[in-house]
């Protein structure tokens, strides 16, 4: 490939980053606080300076196991790898759930021979935590109906350039207690965080995820808030956030789900409650008019598609800090 030689020069590791080579991402919690900063500040920092990371996973590859429909993952994750300089596999599974054809744990000593990095894309969470039991390359965790880590990291990123610090921000979720929200109360806490979660009764977020939430935010100083009621939940957020009601396996819900969470919508109503200068975020795909209006979605708060362009750049960071690189000399 012409020009390739040159930028082709030795990859410099960076300390931070050292300390996660070779390890896996189950979930925002394996983290600490100065290793998702280190992600967060790698992050920002091959979206400013693409170039300097060209060849950084150079002949390295990655296999995708997708057992879900995906449009951005699965699109940052291939580009991402791809402009690191490495390859990547996509394994469709929407078919053929991971470990019905062959054990998990036959999968992971074989797939380990030939890739650097397995991204896994499943229902079962335990899907995602077993194969990494067996797996000797890194595993990660690209959405399980526990959790949705990568998603969160790159939300806190956009959160970053638009604010800068993120300690004592307040943060609002509102909506379902789902995985998207696990992932995002865990990525609050670790970097000093407010949040606030408001969810119909009997949808709250997993009382396991909470307390481990809330142990985390015991430590960097922040606060995990449950309520019921919307407008309490929104008063004065610096950032409202919200997913579809109804998340992929749960279908079958979607009817009597819809007027439990009508008064959840947000919209320009519920958006005034919050600081004047708030955006909005969702992981998308949105149900447009559902949980999010128009008038929000494509108005001036709106971050979502900043949200979607840095899940690119915060898996680069991912993928290079587990496989032990950094930038070019």
């Amino acid at each position: 490939m012409a020009g390739k030689p040159a930028l082709l020069q030795e990859i410099e590791p960076v300390s931070p980053h050292e300390s996660l080579a070779g390890r896996d991402l189950c979930s925002v919690a394996d983290l600490t606080t100065t290793e998702l900063a280190a992600i967060l500040a790698l992050a920002h920092d091959i979206k400013a300076n693409p170039a300097a990371y060209r060849w950084a996973l150079d002949a390295k590859q990655m296999v995708m196991f997708f057992e879900k429909a995906s449009l951005r993952t699965r699109l940052t994750f291939e580009t991402a790898m791809n402009t690191l300089g490495g390859a990547a596999v996509f394994v469709d599974q929407t078919q053929s759930p991971l470990g019905e054809r062959e054990s998990l744990a036959d999968i992971a000593r074989n797939v380990e021979r030939w890739v650097s990095v397995i991204v896994l894309r499943t229902y079962a969470h335990e899907t995602i935590t077993e194969m990494a039991q067996y797996a000797s390359v890194p595993v990660v965790n690209a959405l399980s109906d526990l959790e949705h880590p990568c998603q969160a990291i790159a939300d806190f990123m956009t959160l970053q350039e638009r604010f800068g610090s993120l300690h004592g921000f307040n943060f609002t979720y509102v909506g379902d207690g789902n995985n998207v929200c696990h992932s995002l109360m865990l990525t609050a806490a670790l970097l000093g965080a407010h949040c606030a979660v408001g969810t119909p009764k009997n949808y709250a977020p997993k009382a396991d995820i909470v307390a481990q939430a809330r142990a985390i935010a015991n430590v960097t100083g922040s606060n995990i808030t449950l309520v019921n009621d919307p407008v309490a939940a929104v008063k004065d957020a610096d950032a409202v956030y919200t997913d579809v009601c109804t998340s992929m396996g749960f279908e079958h819900e979607a009817t009597k789900r819809a007027p439990i969470f009508k008064p959840y919508q947000v919209n320009e109503v519920l958006m005034s409650y919050a600081s004047p200068k708030a955006v909005f975020l969702h992981c998308l795909p949105a149900h447009r008019n559902a949980e999010v209006t128009d008038a929000v979605l494509d108005g001036p708060q709106s971050v979502v598609f900043d949200q979607a362009e840095n899940r690119m750049h915060a898996q680069k960071a991912l993928l290079l800090m587990l496989l032990g690189a950094g930038r070019k000399r």
